[in-house]
């Protein structure tokens, strides 16, 4: 009657052996480390990076276990958290920030391990920590696109109206100078007609007559607020790119963005990839009949060193519906582009009588430049100046009139594509962010608490065994196996999905814990109850089990759907709390029923019972 069918038992046996393989990453323990990685995903770091880091760690005393090179990056394991913060300084300073040196977190799993996709669980800011980011966006550089904007807007009615005078743009306002009060009086009403968001301000200067046009206080606000709104957007949408796990974005005051990665294990990369202001833009080639700009090419093409662009702009990046990469026919990394309606409009517009013109790629980030400057104090420190980099990537012929489909070429590597498709998918910063502040974020709750939480978890896990054997003896020790055996399944599927454990988690993994024991208790008390009612031991063990069987999962189904409404309408540490717990349910109901049936099974299956030990 107890017999288990031997596929039951291989199912039992299948489901442990993956347990122990995917949960045994969570006992090797990740090194604190300094990554190095290029200012852009092409960068190729060599042997004088790695020596100029380590000399400067050995010449501040800060040891290291090992330095592992490879193109892209170098990352130098430490040997403790605390040597951390001081590391990064030290190797930023060294290297004079041409550098994106990042804190970071490198896995310790043996090779056999990640073969098969063995992985640690994630932890949570309040467990592991992970990286703070604190965003400051360039608002005025938002305002200063839009007057650029306006200066152009200006310039064409000017001229349509035949109103001749000298238009320049200034910080935050565009100047006009006319030689008459008459031409500034017609050029103030036809700019008012067509442009009623700027406010003017008339004086003379010099013999000439002139008109400053700016932003109203209220409307420069607006455009910062829209910046900052879109560039929180951006980045949320580039985190999610990253893949990390219930990740923060969120504004902080009025031009502040607060970015937490938690258990981020490539910190390097993903600076470079929230920080990255890099856009496109698609300007014909100057025909020299209109205003031009002269570029020089990003590749370094021993042709053309430079071309000269018109500085009218066909369409930018903003315009990118997806992006994806793929090689050309010469084995080249390019990027297929697809923009959206309005663009393709504009792309087409432009290019349909412009056949036979050369179309430019222009690619714009923002870099920065180091300089040595003497604070008040004597002491000289080195100082980051932002400047945009504006080059060249493609000129093509334009062979035929061009809709939304469309690609790329001229990039330095694969990886450089994947990053520009990346960017471009995510959607390309209004405004460029300064990081104001990264550091690594300990335990929001101390060091303390933690341990008190996961003592709590071994204390009540001993306490449940030492009951449950000392009530229910030899049942009361197969309970305690599967009871085990649930917290080795339930770490493994919590690492397998990429789940991330919270200190709210931990309270999740409490209640499974007393949820299992529960159901072996009802088991139990009802094989008691049926050896009560007269039923042999056999008997009563398969009676118990069924019968139990339709309350347990009643129970746990209710429990259940509340975890996933948890999960549906909380947040951070409630989605923790719901995941961790939702987990629990269906793993503790496999041990609790299959487990211990298979073990009961085993020793009570293949013999006559008189007397069971319950």
């Amino acid at each position: 009657m107890n017999k288990y069918p031997l596929w039951k038992y291989l199912l039992v046996l299948f489901v442990l052996a993956i347990g122990i393989i995917y949960s045994a990453p969570n006992l090797y323990p990740p090194d604190p480390s300094v990554q190095i990685s290029g200012s852009s995903g092409g960068q190729i770091l060599g042997p004088n990076v790695e020596r100029s880091a380590v000399d400067a760690l050995k010449a501040a005393g800060i040891e290291h276990k090992s330095v592992e090179l490879e193109q892209s990056s170098i990352l130098i394991r430490l040997n403790h958290m605390d040597d951390q913060l001081r590391a990064k300084k030290v190797v930023e300073q060294a290297l004079k920030h041409d550098y994106v040196v990042a804190l970071n977190l490198a896995p310790t799993t043996p090779e056999w391990l990640e073969a098969i996709g063995a992985e640690p669980m994630k932890l949570g800011l309040d467990l592991s920590g992970g990286v703070h980011f604190l965003l400051e966006v360039d608002t005025n550089f938002a305002i200063q696109k839009r007057i650029d904007g306006y200066r152009g807007e200006i310039q064409k009615l000017l001229r349509e109206e035949r109103i001749r005078g000298v238009i320049t743009e200034q910080a935050l306002k565009v100047v006009g100078k006319f030689k008459t009060e008459e031409l500034r009086d017609k050029a103030v009403a036809v700019v008012a007609k067509q442009s009623r968001e700027l406010s003017v301000a008339e004086r003379e200067e010099g013999g000439q007559y002139l008109v400053e046009w700016y932003l109203s206080e209220a409307k420069a606000k607006e455009i910062a607020n829209q910046a900052v709104s879109q560039n929180l957007t951006a980045l949320r949408n580039r985190v999610n790119e990253l893949g990390v796990s219930e990740p923060l974005v969120q504004k902080q005051g009025t031009n502040r963005i607060v970015v937490e990665l938690p258990g981020i294990q490539d910190s390097a990369t993903a600076k470079r990839i929230i920080g990255k202001t890099a856009n496109l833009e698609f300007r014909l080639e100057s025909n020299g009949k209109g205003p031009s700009q002269t570029f020089e090419f990003r590749n370094g093409d021993s042709r053309r060193r430079q071309a000269a662009l018109e500085r009218s702009v066909v369409i930018t990046g903003d315009q990118v519906s997806t992006a994806s990469t793929s090689f050309d026919e010469n084995g080249r990394a390019q990027v297929n582009i697809t923009l959206d309606s309005r663009g393709g409009r504009q792309m087409h517009a432009a290019t349909k009588n412009n056949i036979g013109r050369g179309l430019g790629v222009l690619f714009i980030e923002r870099k920065y430049k180091t300089r040595t400057v003497t604070a008040e104090d004597g002491k000289q420190e080195l100082e980051r100046i932002p400047y945009y980099d504006k080059k060249i990537i493609s000129l093509a012929t334009v062979q035929s009139a061009l809709g939304v489909q469309f690609r790329i070429t001229g990039l330095d590597s694969p990886q450089e594509a994947r990053e520009l498709a990346l960017l471009l998918r995510a959607g390309a910063l209004v405004a460029p962010v300064d990081f104001a502040e990264e550091r690594t974020i300990g335990p929001s709750l101390g060091e303390q608490n933690i341990a008190k939480g996961i003592n709590a978890v071994m204390i009540g896990m001993g306490l449940v065994l030492i009951f449950m054997f000392a009530y229910y003896k030899v049942f009361g020790l197969f309970a305690n196996v599967a009871l085990v055996m649930n917290l080795v399944v339930l770490v493994a599927v919590m690492s397998i999905i990429s789940a991330t454990l919270t200190l709210p988690g931990i309270a999740g993994i409490v209640l499974t814990v007393g949820m299992a024991v529960d159901a072996n208790v009802l088991i139990f008390e009802r094989i008691k109850e049926e050896i009560r009612n007269g039923l042999s031991p056999a008997q009563a063990i398969g009676a118990g089990y069924d019968r139990a069987f339709v309350t347990i999962m009643d129970s746990n189904i209710t429990t259940l759907l509340v975890a996933i409404i948890l999960y549906a309408m909380g947040s951070g540490p409630i989605k923790g709390f719901a995941v961790t717990l939702s987990i629990g349910i269906l793993t503790s109901m496999f041990t609790a029923i299959i487990g211990t049936r298979a073990l009961v099974s085993l020793v009570y299956g293949n013999r006559s019972i008189k007397k069971l030990a319950i």
